[in-house]
């Protein structure tokens, strides 16, 4: 029998504050804010605490949960979690969520467990919806280029698998802009548009500007959903003092190296801070508002360890405006010119 203190009920105000955008030129709208599952998710967590996360993160309008087949540890293991989850808590809300999943690094033993092949990429799919206890994701990416299987296969793969009612849209991740612009030009031949592409984008990295992707994007009517926003954390209070004793630098190859943070870097998360100050906002809000600035992206993907976390960063979302001055300080500060 179901401990009645325990049901989850749904917060009746959710999307009174969140702000919504239209994916590209879709249908289909993300939270401006989005829950990563890949820290925290996985065989190494506290489930009562990912499930306190997601409650926090539904109760405040963050309708989409991102996942990939070998989010973990193990992999795995995060989509397992989710689905029961979603299973537990969510399956009233299961038409106001998006699910979103991916397939593209190592996952299973052999030559197929991994790239971007026919056979990995639906064989992936339908492992996740078993693992997630989905007939369907919202979202399937193909995770990364692949360079040696033919971009036409991947695609096609996509479309089989949306056609196949596996996924209601198809997307990208980490694709520069030559090959985002081939594979939108194949699955456009196939009428199975590509909605996304899921990139990093943060102060710190401007790489989506530097590569045209950013760009093509907006001019070519796709979307784009950052990740990693927070510079893995450099771009919070966590580091102004330098390094913290309980700092998983270095121990972890998802996280940052112990090269990461050197003086000059503090110096500048320093006076980003004091820019965040003078806006009302902490440096991961103004971190998380300048990547929302302009429109292009529409959606920032944040990963956390507690539901308090979650708060913090939507708060970003009541203050995404930036005068000129603004703009041009925090450009100076990382050395854009």
């Amino acid at each position: 029998m179901a401990d009645i203190a325990n049901v989850y009920r749904a917060d009746g105000g959710r999307y009174d504050t969140m702000a919504y955008n239209r994916v590209g030129r879709s249908g289909l709208k993300f939270p401006a804010v989005s829950l990563g599952f890949w820290h925290n998710f996985g065989s190494n967590g506290n489930y009562d605490n990912m499930k306190a996360m997601c409650r926090t993160a539904f109760d405040n309008g963050i309708t989409q949960f991102d996942l990939a087949n070998n989010y973990g540890p193990v992999p795995g293991s995060a989509e397992i979690n989710a689905g029961r989850i979603l299973r537990e808590d969510f399956k009233p809300h299961r038409d106001e969520l998006v699910i979103a999943s991916k397939a593209g690094y190592d996952m299973w033993d052999g030559p197929y467990g991994n790239w971007g092949s026919r056979k990995y990429l639906v064989a992936s799919c339908d492992q996740s919806l078993k693992r997630l206890g989905l007939d369907y994701v919202d979202i399937f990416y193909h995770h990364r280029m692949d360079p040696e299987t033919p971009l036409e296969e991947t695609m096609e793969a996509l479309n089989f698998i949306v056609k196949s009612g596996r996924a209601l849209y198809a997307a990208i991740s980490n694709y520069d802009r030559e090959q985002t612009a081939r594979a939108v030009e194949i699955m456009r031949q196939l009428r199975c548009p590509l909605i996304v592409n899921q990139r990093r984008y943060s102060i710190f990295d401007r790489t989506i500007e530097q590569d045209g992707v950013k760009a093509w994007c907006r001019e070519n009517g796709m979307g784009i959903i950052a990740f990693s926003p927070l510079a893995q954390g450099l771009l919070t209070d966590r580091y102004l003092k330098g390094i913290p004793a309980d700092s998983r630098i270095g121990r972890d190859g998802r996280f940052l190296r112990s090269d990461s943070l050197t003086e000059a870097r503090l110096q500048q998360i320093r006076a980003l801070d004091d820019v965040a100050r003078e806006r009302g906002q902490t440096l991961a809000e103004m971190a998380l508002a300048w990547i929302l600035k302009d429109g292009d992206v529409c959606s920032v993907l944040i990963g956390a360890s507690r539901p308090e976390q979650i708060l913090d960063n939507v708060r970003a979302i009541q203050n995404c405006r930036f005068s000129d001055e603004e703009l041009k300080r925090i450009d100076e500060i990382c050395g854009v010119e």
